[in-house]
């Protein structure tokens, strides 16, 4: 039963009491496994271009880019490092001095390789009269280490990844958030304006602000184009319920609901607030120095060309149903498409009668499109490509999390197991129909679909819900299209030694 203050709490967050109990539900009933039909493979749901295909997608996408349309680069950058930093942290807190796990060895030794030494060696001498080498010298590691991660130091513990130094170059190094603009102008701009959104959380706004107003003119002179670059947060009323072990709210100490943010799912609704033809979308930590963007703007460029290609032959095909004088061979023509180029299939379809094959076709063809980047699996975790059953009956590709697979079932823990592809979360999207309206992203959420996990605070243990993923349920009633791109387009930093990595030096 919710109080006063419960329901007074929920209305200023903009939550509904319906939305809040569907969550408490969720809860109690769990989210259910989902049906597959098979990994996604080469010839099997991946498309894989040849180098003529590749030239043809590449020439599609820059004959787009020039009709002046609306291109937006949408970066999910709210995550802090702190992760990224764990194992330092760990060297912190442990009752010895000197560097003993191989991570530490590796970060030491190799220390002067950072694009963050330098601002590093100021803040030693700054704070310790020392610079890194010397404290090194004399065995005080963990000064270095202090330096980095704490507030009176770098403060890397607490910033997002998009404000670390990733990169060095000749002119200074640069930030994640700098090398998604170096990306914009390069593959995302048209009419001489690069669109570039950032999502943060409300703790680091005003530092990209800055980070952005003190760089963003640098690289507008280097590629001459201007840059429009926008923020947003993840909204409150995205926020999910905290639940006990019996699935009723957790509460803080004052006696409120205890809300946590709802995942990256939640930014589907920032994603819907975004006006653009084409968005492009990929994570703030997968980067790569200059010396190895071509290949990623190559195949960035062919990305958005198949997904140009197939929206310009879906909105014919919905011209030509709108005018109502197609034929029966026209409708076979239609079908092929969507089960083959859209590789979206129904079981029954020559059952249906001409007008309700129309009214089905009209349906799969006239929703958002995206077309997803999949690397080859080097067992990375995180999800991979599916062909699933929908609830409609239809079976069409999917991004799913290894929670989302039910484990105990043999066939599909082998199918999950031996995929050969991964995704890298490398995606370009159309999210306006034929006629040029905006789609309303949030009615092609598969809310059956989300995440339940266990998690603490002060000490006690609380259930914590995700909503459907970005990439996977939130797009879920997508026309989605798999491409296979290079191992080489995939860098991400989930940990500071990553950053000695040859792609990041």
């Amino acid at each position: 039963m919710l109080s006063q203050q419960d329901l007074k709490q929920i209305k200023e967050k903009g939550i509904s009491e319906e939305k809040l109990n569907g969550q408490l539900e969720s809860f109690k009933t769990g989210f259910p496994f989902l049906k597959l039909e098979a990994a996604a493979g080469v010839g099997k749901g991946i498309i894989a271009p040849t180098d003529e295909e590749r030239e043809q997608y590449v020439k599609a996408w820059n004959d787009y880019k020039a009709e002046g349309k609306k291109i937006v680069k949408f970066v999910p950058a709210s995550g802090a490092a702190s992760r990224m930093f764990k194992d330092m942290f760990a060297f912190l807190d442990a009752d010895y001095d000197v560097p003993t796990t191989d991570f530490e060895k590796n970060f030491f030794e190799n220390i002067k390789k950072f694009a963050f030494r330098e601002a590093l060696c100021d803040k030693c001498k700054e704070n310790e009269g020392k610079k890194i080498m010397q404290l090194i010298a004399e065995g005080n590691y963990k000064a270095v280490v202090a330096n980095m991660l704490k507030p009176e130091g770098l403060n890397y513990g607490q910033l997002p990844k998009g404000l670390l130094l990733f990169h060095n170059y000749e002119d200074g190094p640069r930030t994640p958030m700098e090398e998604h603009l170096v990306e914009a102008a390069l593959y995302a701009s048209s009419n001489g304006e690069a669109n570039v959104h950032f999502t943060v959380s409300h703790d680091h706004l005003e530092l990209f602000k800055a980070k952005v107003a003190e760089k963003a003119s640098k690289y507008e002179e280097k590629f001459g184009v201007k840059y429009n670059i926008s923020f947003s947060e993840q909204k409150p009323s995205t926020d999910t319920v905290a639940a006990n072990a019996d699935n009723t709210p957790f509460r803080n100490d004052d006696g409120t609901m205890l809300f946590r943010p709802g995942g990256h799912g939640a930014l589907i609704e920032n994603l819907n607030e975004i006006d653009a033809d084409v968005v492009f979308i990929k994570n703030i930590d997968n980067v790569v120095p200059d010396r190895l963007k071509d290949e990623t703007v190559t195949y960035k460029q062919l990305i958005a060309g198949v997904l140009v290609t197939l929206q310009k032959q879906a909105f014919d095909y919905l011209r030509l149903l709108d005018s109502g004088e197609y034929n029966h061979s026209d409708l076979e023509e239609i079908i092929r498409f969507v089960q083959r180029d859209l590789c979206c299939r129904k079981s029954d379809i020559k059952e249906l009668e001409d007008a309700d094959l129309v009214i089905y076709l009209r349906e799969k063809l006239n929703r958002p499109m995206r077309v997803c980047g999949m690397v080859k699996n080097v067992g990375e975790p995180g999800g991979g490509p599916f062909l699933t059953y929908n609830q409609d009956g239809t079976v069409s590709l999917q991004i799913l999390e290894s929670s989302q697979i039910d484990k105990t079932n043999e066939e599909y823990k082998r199918m999950f197991t031996e995929g050969t592809h991964f995704n890298p979360v490398d995606l370009v999207c159309a999210v306006k129909d034929y006629k040029g309206n905006a789609f309303n992203l949030p009615d092609f959420v598969d809310k059956t679909t989300g995440f339940i996990s266990s998690k603490s605070k002060s000490g006690k243990e609380l259930k914590a819900l995700e909503l459907p993923g970005l990439w996977n349920g939130a797009m879920s009633d997508w026309n989605t299209i798999f491409v296979e791109v290079p191992l080489a387009t995939f860098n991400p930093v989930k940990t500071v030694n990553d950053l000695l990595r040859d792609q990041h030096q």
